[in-house]
C-alpha cells in the first residue's frame, strides 16, 4: 500500500488524512501484511476459476484483444457499513415502488400526464412506450420485476442515482461469482468481517417470478428466454437458469396454442406460466413487433394479453428506462407516494427544452451527454475528455434530434484502491444493486461494484472494458 495516493476524490477506503476508514481497518491490515507474490497468487487462483467456469463478457471494438474475454475482477472488495446500506435499501425500495406506479398509470389513466407533472410529448415520444400495453392489467400491477439501479458517490461521499435499468438489467451473475471467488481467496477475513449473504438471490428471483404468475400458482412453471449463445450475456442466462433450476429456452423452443404458451420438451409440450425474458420488446413476437425477428415466439403477445402468461419484465417497461424520463423520477415519488426522495438524481438537463439545449451546447466541454436509449456506455460524450471534433459532432446530433439527448455535470465519482499492473491505484467506481419486486420487494445486501480499470477513467461499464469488485455489506 506504500505508494498509494489519496487524492481529492472521495476515497472509499481511506480518510483524507491517509488513515483507513474504521470499516476498512481489518482489510487494510491484511493487505499491508501480504506480500506482492502472495497477493498475485490469489489473483491467479481467481482468474483460473473464472476461466474454467467460462465466466466471460463481450467487449466490442477491441480488435487486438479479441471480442470475448475473461470477466475482469479486482480482489480488493468494496465495504459498506450497515447504516449506509439501510439508507440505500430504503431509497431503492421507494424508487422502484414509484416507478411501478408510474408504469401502471401511463398505461391506464395517465393521471401524471393530465396533471402536467410530466410532459405528454416526453412519454409519447419515448422509443419504448408501447401503445399495445394500454388498458392491460398485469399481475399485482408490477411491471419492473427486476431492476438494476446504478448509484454513484460524489466527492463528499453522498450517494446519487445515476440511472435506472428496467428492461433487462444484467450483471447479477458476476455479483454472485465475485462473492464465491472472494470466499475462496480470503476465507478467514470474510468470516471475521461478518458479511451479509447474497447467495440466496437465485431463490429470491424464482420466488419473485412465481409470485406474479397468472392465477397465483405457487408451483408455476418458469423459463428463461435467451437470444442464444451469441448474446454477450449468455453466460449469465445459463448461470441464472441453472441456479433457479428452470429451463433455458430460445424462441424456437416455444409455441403458442389457444393463447397458451408451451415449451417443447422430450416429453411433449409443457405449459409455461412465467417467462423471464432477456430479449427486448421488439424481438419478442414477430406477429406484433419486428416481423423479421427469429428470436421470439409468434403469438406471444396475444397469450400475454389474454392473461395466460407473465413476462418479466413487462412489455413497455423500457419507457421508464429512458434517460429523459429518469429526470422526472423524483417528481414521480412526490406525486405517487407523497414523500421526498431518499436518494437524489444527478442534476439532469433535457435537450428537448430550448433553454436547457442552449446551455448544453454552450457547455459541452464541461458535461456528460447521453443518448436517452443507449446503454453499456455507448452513445455517450464525456465532454472534458472529448476532442473538439467529437464535441462538434454531438452538437449537431443534439440539434438534429433534441429529444434523444440529456446532459449531466461531471460527477467526481468516488475512488477505491484497485490493483493494476502490479500497483494499487485509486480507480473510479459505481454500484449496481438489484431490486426484485413481486409480492414483496427484495434487495440482496450488496450488488455489483463496477470499476474503471484504467486510472483516471470514468467509464465503468463492462462492455467498455470496466471490471468489478465484490461488495461487502456488513451486519450491525
Amino acid at each position: 500500500m506504500g505508494r498509494y495516493e489519496v487524492s481529492d476524490f472521495f476515497d472509499e477506503m481511506f480518510l483524507p488524512t491517509g488513515e483507513p476508514r474504521p470499516h476498512y481497518e481489518q482489510l487494510h491490515k491484511r493487505l499491508v501484511d501480504m506480500t506482492a507474490d502472495a497477493f498475485n497468487e490469489r489473483r491467479g487462483y481467481a482468474d483460473i476459476s473464472f476461466l474454467y467456469q467460462g465466466i466471460t463478457f463481450t467487449v466490442y471494438g477491441q480488435k487486438t484483444e479479441g471480442i470475448e474475454r475473461i470477466f475482469p475482477f479486482d480482489l480488493i472488495p468494496r465495504i459498506i457499513p450497515a447504516g449506509e446500506w439501510d439508507l440505500l435499501e430504503r431509497g431503492l425500495t421507494q424508487r422502484v415502488t414509484a416507478l411501478n406506479q408510474f408504469l401502471f398509470d401511463i398505461y391506464h389513466d395517465q393521471r401524471i400526464l393530465k396533471d402536467k407533472i410530466i410532459p405528454h410529448e416526453l412519454i409519447f415520444g419515448a422509443k419504448h412506450f408501447r401503445r399495445e400495453m394500454m388498458g392491460i392489467n398485469v399481475p399485482k400491477n408490477v411491471y419492473a420485476h427486476i431492476t438494476g439501479t446504478d448509484l454513484v458517490r460524489d466527492d463528499n461521499g453522498k450517494y446519487f442515482v445515476l440511472e435506472d435499468n428496467l428492461r433487462s438489467p444484467s450483471g447479477v451473475s458476476y455479483m454472485l461469482e465475485n462473492r464465491q471467488a472472494m470466499k475462496r481467496t480470503f476465507a478467514t477475513l470474510f468470516q471475521q468481517y461478518g458479511v451479509r449473504a447474497i447467495e440466496h438471490y437465485p431463490q429470491e428471483l424464482l420466488n419473485t417470478l412465481r409470485s406474479v404468475a397468472p392465477r397465483e400458482n405457487p408451483d408455476a412453471t418458469v423459463v428463461l428466454l435467451t437470444p442464444g449463445i451469441y448474446n454477450s450475456a449468455y453466460f449469465e442466462h445459463t448461470f441464472l437458469a441453472r441456479q433457479m433450476g428452470i429451463e433455458i429456452v430460445e424462441g424456437r423452443d416455444l409455441v403458442v396454442h389457444d393463447n397458451r404458451v408451451f415449451t417443447r420438451t422430450t416429453k411433449g409440450l409443457q405449459p409455461v406460466d412465467v417467462i423471464y425474458r432477456r430479449i427486448d420488446d421488439d424481438f419478442l413476437d414477430p406477429l406484433s413487433f419486428n416481423s423479421s425477428s427469429s428470436l421470439g415466439c409468434p403469438g406471444l403477445l396475444n397469450a400475454w394479453r389474454a392473461g395466460n402468461v407473465t413476462l418479466a419484465n413487462a412489455i413497455g417497461t423500457g419507457v421508464a428506462d429512458d434517460k429523459a424520463v429518469y429526470a422526472f423520477v423524483p417528481a414521480m415519488i412526490r406525486y405517487y407516494l407523497t414523500e421526498e426522495p431518499i436518494l437524489e438524481n444527478v442534476p439532469t438537463y433535457l435537450a428537448m427544452h430550448d433553454k436547457e439545449r442552449d446551455f448544453i451546447c454552450a457547455n459541452l466541454e464541461k458535461l456528460v451527454v447521453k443518448s436517452v436509449n443507449e446503454s453499456g456506455g455507448y452513445g455517450m460524450l464525456v465532454g472534458p475528455h472529448a476532442s473538439s471534433a467529437e464535441r462538434e459532432t454531438f452538437r449537431e446530433l443534439i440539434m438534429a434530434n433534441p429529444r434523444n439527448f440529456i446532459a449531466q455535470p461531471i460527477v467526481r465519482l468516488s475512488r477505491h484502491p484497485t490493483y493494476l499492473d502490479g500497483e494499487l491505484y485509486g480507480c473510479h467506481i459505481d454500484l449496481r444493486p438489484y431490486i426484485l419486486c413481486g409480492e414483496k420487494t427484495t434487495i440482496v445486501p450488496g450488488g455489483r461494484t463496477r470499476v474503471a480499470l484504467r486510472s483516471g477513467s470514468l467509464v465503468v461499464n463492462s462492455s467498455q472494458g470496466g471490471g468489478s469488485k465484490d461488495t461487502w455489506v456488513l451486519n450491525e
